[in-house]
Order: C-alpha cells, then sequence, then structure tokens
C-alpha cells in the first residue's frame, strides 16, 4: 500500500532540518545536457512562402550530437507542378530538374524516420516546421512533435548589430565563419545552419543555457542576472507542491504552488513568462528555493495559504492576515443590531455573515440590511425598559426605525423586526434583494445612475457575505468529512476535512484498495477542535479551497460525520445582483400611497415614493 501524506504543522517541512547535508544533483535532475541531445538541422527549398498554396521542393538535414554529425538527408521533391521563376533564380532548382524526382508522399516517411526522437533545427524555424507539418496533413502522416529550435531567435539574442548587419543565416555565416557557404540549396544550407547553431550554443553557455531544458526559452529577453539564477530549480522534484523563495537571510520572500511540477514551475520564473515587475526583483534577491512535496494538487494549494499566514512573505500579496477579514454580526442583546467584528463569538443568538475582504465591504453589506429593515441603526446598547428622558433619532421621524429607544417599540415588535433580519442573513435573502430591486428601479427611472450604482454595490457585498457564511457553516459544524475523486490514472485523491480544515489527504493508484487507506488517514489526520459556526477551523480562503474541490463532478462522499447540508432558498443561489434581480417573482403593482404633507391642506395628494428613496 503506498504511503499516506497527511497535512503536518506547516514549519514540519518548510526548510530542511538543521545540520541536513547538501546533495548533489544528479544529470537526471538537471535535464539532458546539450551534448547528449540529437539535433536535426533541416532546411527546405519551396515553390513560395505559404504552406496552403506552396509545396516543397528540396529537404536537406544533418544528423548531428555533441558536434559530431552522425547523418544526412537530401532529396529533390516533385511539387506536382512548375516552380515560379523567380524560385528558379532564387535557389536553382527549375522544373526540370523535378521530373522524376520522388512526391512528398514517398519522401516524407523517410523524414520522419530520419529525425525520429530527434530536437529540429531550422533557421527561421516557423517556415520550414510549417510546410512540414502540413505535408504530414495533406499525406495522411502524424505529426510527432517535435521539439522544436529556432537559430533566428537565439542569434538575436546574443548576436548584436555591431557584430552583424542583420540575422539572416548568410551574415551569421560568416560572422562565425561557417566551412559552408549558404547558397539557398537545402543541404548547403542546413551544413552552415549547424555551424551556426554550434557557435550559437556556445555564446549561450555562459548565461546558463547547458540543457535541453533551457534552450525552451534561451531567446527570451531575461536580464542575465535573472537568467543565471535559474539554477535554483536544478534538483527540485516533478511532483505538485509547495515552493519557498529565500532571501540573504533565509528569510521567506515569497511563497509560491504548483499543482503539476515544482521544477517547471519555478524556471519559469527565470524566463520572458515572467512579466511581473516584482517578481523579477525578488528573483534577484532570492538566495535559494526550498519545495514541500504534497500528495495532491489540494494539499500544495492549502499549504501555500498556510505558509503564506505564517511567513507573510513581503513579495506575496495576497492570503497574508486573514485575521483582519471582518464579519458582520447581528447582536445578541434585547435590541439587536448589527455590527462589523473581527471575530465569530459564541454568543447565544449573535447571527454572521462573511468574512469579507475588507471593513468597507463589511460595512456595505450592513448598510445593504438597513436599506431593507427598520432595524435600529445606533450603536450603543439599549436597556430593557427604555429611560423616561430618552429621545429619538432621525431615523425615527423617517419611519426608517420603531424607536425602541424611547419605548415606542416593544421588545417583542422589535423581535419581530430583528427575526426578519436573522433569517435573511441565515437564508432566504429574498426580501433584500426585492428592496435593492425596487430602489434601482426608481433610480433608474430617475436618470440617478451613480446612486443605483451604489445601490447595486450594496446588494452585491451582502450576497457576498451571505453566502460565504452559508456555504461556510455546515462544514463548520461537520465534525469529519471523507471524500475522494477518481483521477486520470484511475487511481482515487482522498481528503479528509474536519471543521472546514483540511486535515490530510492521500492519493492510491488503480491497483491499491482505498478503504484501508481512508482508514489509515483518519486515525492520522490532523486533530482539529470545533471552531464557533459559521467561521471554520481554517484560513477562509482554505475552506472555499476544499468547498470548491468537494463540489467538482464526480466527487464522491465516502464518510459524514454529523450532517453536510446547505438550504434550499439561500443566496447562494444569487450570487450577484443581477441574477439576484432576475430570480424575483413578478408581484402584482401596488397602488400609490398617499401620505401627510404640508400641501395637504390645500387638497393637493402627494404619491411617495418606493422605500428609501430620497
Amino acid at each position: 500500500m503506498p504511503p499516506v501524506r497527511r497535512l503536518r504543522p506547516v514549519w514540519a517541512d518548510a526548510s530542511p532540518a538543521p545540520g541536513a547535508r547538501p546533495v548533489q544533483p544528479t544529470l537526471e535532475d538537471l535535464g539532458t545536457p546539450l551534448s547528449d541531445v540529437t539535433f536535426v538541422v533541416v532546411d527546405l527549398e519551396t515553390t513560395g512562402g505559404t504552406p496552403a498554396e506552396c509545396a516543397i521542393t528540396e529537404i536537406g538535414a544533418v544528423k548531428v550530437r555533441g558536434g559530431e554529425v552522425l547523418g544526412e538527408f537530401q532529396t529533390l521533391v516533385d511539387p506536382g507542378g512548375p516552380v515560379p521563376p523567380f524560385i528558379q533564380v532564387l535557389t536553382g532548382i527549375t522544373t526540370t530538374m523535378l521530373i522524376g524526382a520522388p512526391t512528398i508522399d514517398e519522401v516524407l516517411p523517410s523524414f520522419l524516420e530520419f529525425s525520429r526522437g530527434a530536437v529540429l533545427v531550422a533557421h527561421n524555424a516557423p517556415f520550414d516546421v510549417g510546410f512540414l507539418k502540413a505535408a504530414a496533413a495533406r499525406t495522411g502522416h502524424a505529426w510527432p512533435g517535435h521539439r522544436v529550435v529556432d537559430t533566428v531567435r537565439l542569434a538575436r539574442r546574443v548576436v548584436t548589430r555591431d557584430e552583424a548587419p542583420n540575422h539572416k543565416l548568410s551574415s551569421l555565416a560568416a560572422l562565425f565563419g561557417a566551412t559552408v557557404t549558404p547558397n539557398h540549396r537545402a543541404l548547403s544550407d542546413a551544413r552552415a545552419t549547424v555551424d551556426v547553431l554550434h557557435a550559437l550554443l556556445g555564446r549561450l553557455a555562459p548565461l546558463g543555457v547547458t540543457h535541453l531544458e533551457d534552450l525552451a526559452t534561451a531567446s527570451d529577453p531575461v536580464p542575465s542576472d535573472v537568467r543565471r539564477k535559474r539554477t535554483l530549480a536544478d534538483g527540485l522534484p516533478d511532483a505538485p507542491g509547495v515552493y519557498l523563495f529565500r532571501g540573504p537571510r533565509d528569510e521567506v520572500l515569497y511563497v509560491g504552488t504548483s499543482t503539476t511540477s515544482l521544477r517547471q514551475r519555478v524556471r519559469s520564473y527565470f524566463t520572458a513568462a515572467e512579466k511581473r515587475r516584482r517578481m523579477t526583483e525578488m528573483v534577484r534577491i532570492a538566495e535559494r528555493v526550498d519545495p514541500v512535496v504534497c500528495a495532491t494538487p489540494l494539499e500544495a494549494r492549502v499549504r501555500e495559504l498556510r505558509l503564506i499566514a505564517e511567513h507573510s512573505p513581503r513579495y506575496n500579496r495576497r492570503s497574508r492576515f486573514p485575521e483582519r477579514m471582518p464579519w458582520v454580526r447581528l447582536t445578541a442583546e434585547p435590541y439587536p443590531r448589527l455590527s462589523v467584528v473581527r471575530e465569530v463569538r459564541a454568543d447565544d443568538g449573535s447571527v454572521h455573515i462573511g468574512p469579507f475582504a475588507s471593513v468597507s465591504s463589511a460595512q456595505l453589506a450592513v448598510d445593504a440590511l438597513h436599506e431593507s429593515f427598520p432595524i435600529r441603526q445606533c450603536t450603543r446598547r439599549l436597556p430593557l425598559v427604555a429611560s423616561p428622558s430618552a429621545s429619538a433619532c432621525v431615523l425615527a421621524e423617517l419611519g426608517r426605525c420603531g424607536a425602541p429607544c424611547t419605548g415606542h417599540q416593544s421588545p417583542d415588535a422589535y423581535a419581530l423586526v430583528a427575526g426578519n433580519v436573522r433569517s435573511a442573513m441565515l437564508g432566504d435573502p429574498e426580501p433584500v434583494i426585492r428592496a435593492h430591486a425596487d430602489r434601482l428601479t426608481w433610480l433608474v427611472a430617475q436618470e440617478r445612475f451613480e446612486e443605483a450604482a451604489s445601490v447595486r454595490d450594496r446588494l452585491a457585498s451582502y450576497l457576498r457575505g451571505a453566502t460565504r457564511a452559508q456555504r461556510f457553516a455546515p462544514l463548520a459544524r461537520c465534525p469529519e468529512l471523507v471524500a475522494a475523486r477518481r483521477v486520470d490514472d484511475g487511481g482515487w485523491e482522498l481528503v479528509l476535512v474536519r471543521y472546514g480544515r483540511l486535515a490530510g489527504t492521500a492519493r492510491t493508484d488503480r491497483a491499491t484498495d482505498p478503504r484501508p487507506v481512508v482508514a489509515t488517514l483518519q486515525s492520522t489526520g490532523e486533530h482539529v477542535s470545533a471552531p464557533v459556526a459559521p467561521g471554520t477551523a481554517a484560513h477562509p480562503e482554505e475552506t472555499d479551497l476544499v468547498l470548491t474541490w468537494l463540489e467538482q463532478p464526480g466527487v464522491r462522499l465516502v464518510e459524514v460525520d454529523g450532517g453536510w447540508a446547505s438550504p434550499v432558498r439561500s443566496a447562494q443561489a444569487v450570487r450577484d445582483p443581477v441574477t439576484a434581480v432576475a430570480s424575483l417573482t413578478p408581484v402584482r403593482s401596488a397602488p400609490p400611497v398617499v401620505v401627510p404633507h404640508p400641501w395637504a391642506d390645500h387638497g393637493v395628494p402627494v404619491v411617495a415614493a418606493p422605500p428609501g428613496a430620497a
């Protein structure tokens, strides 16, 4: 049975053990040295410049390895038509010369066999490889997917304008003293390209391009000091996991993750694929990279979050301070109120939604609930019996609050209002959505679009917070959940979740019975203490990752302790304002409401605006 990987504390695998001895990586760890790579340098002559309309007239190729020529391939090809006059002048290949030559159907299989397993090299490779691929498609041959090296791109990297006027094959052959002069014939040009290739590789070696894997990005415009750092990726495992860039004082500069190959992901930081200026700055400072191999991609993503939260690396911008993520609380007191808090407390009767990305977004959610329900907005704690000297605020005069502070609203009447707010936070959001939809309709009719955008933002923030809390709460109350998902090789990814925290993960192959592995996972998984729902026992983003994994198609629940379910009518079904408003069932329009007004004494009725309208 394969070993079971369980999540250990984040510091356990973050750095090598004290006193550990360095290990010299093998050549397999570093890649394939260029001296061991077989190159097939190819050149074509054609009847024109586009593969769709033109055909190959000659193929020339040279097979080399370690500077030694292993073989050559050369043949004329019948294009199936005349050669244009300007091509005859350029190459010296006439229509008469091609009479009786083999067709591409006969030539291509021989060339594919000659180049089998080799790296193709050409000067302006897209041209030559494009013609070869088009010929393979027309003749019904599968293109083998060779790695391709373009000597033009390599030359642009290391040959300056001061050395050569351009990067044509003839100019480079003259610069490097090629033994063959290019003459627009396939084999001669291929031989000249061999000499150019070897000269370019010699110039690239001091820049750290010494292995086949380096050639893929050798032509990238990467600063030389950054490219030299690519040796930091040598010896990293070809497996999913987390990597930590460390600085000169062993500080963690950056934490990243790879769900496929740590080695390939770290290599990308030293190529033109990395365009972030901050990352280039970080690479210049970095002294080493520490890998943390993980059993599954989910474990890699979770470990990344935990390590970022632990070390707060200066070059990571997300997930650094999970403790700062605020919640919206409906307090537990005789006259509950809404407030923005930093933690979920176990107060009997209190209700929470969130967490939110910022205090401002949490306040928008509070404003959305205030817009929808006449709940008090004062921040002080009110006594059960109002003071005779208490006075109401302006919200009471506007009908936006029942004024429990003055005794105008009884505890039972206020409890009904608080109960409606509690229901909107824990379950059906329709009252909040409908209040905002009415307000949006009125504002748009008045062409007050900026105010309408503010209303939309309030509704969106409330929906995000309510959705997150309603997704988190069932998992936060679940002591243990085990789930499994089939992987491409027929094995299983196994995940152990306790109170919304990833407590362990393992992977089995198709020949292994997963049930004993599940039992081992349960017995060795991390012990997790019960949190206060809807807050889970993990970083909020970790719980998001776990839920996203659990909601994938094909995930099977193996065991669930305590149940895991969500309400049918909840904010999860309408996660954005547009969907929310569109989900409302049509209601019959209410007649205009006649309200008292100073002009009423003159017999002038006034139609009231929708609730909350200015």
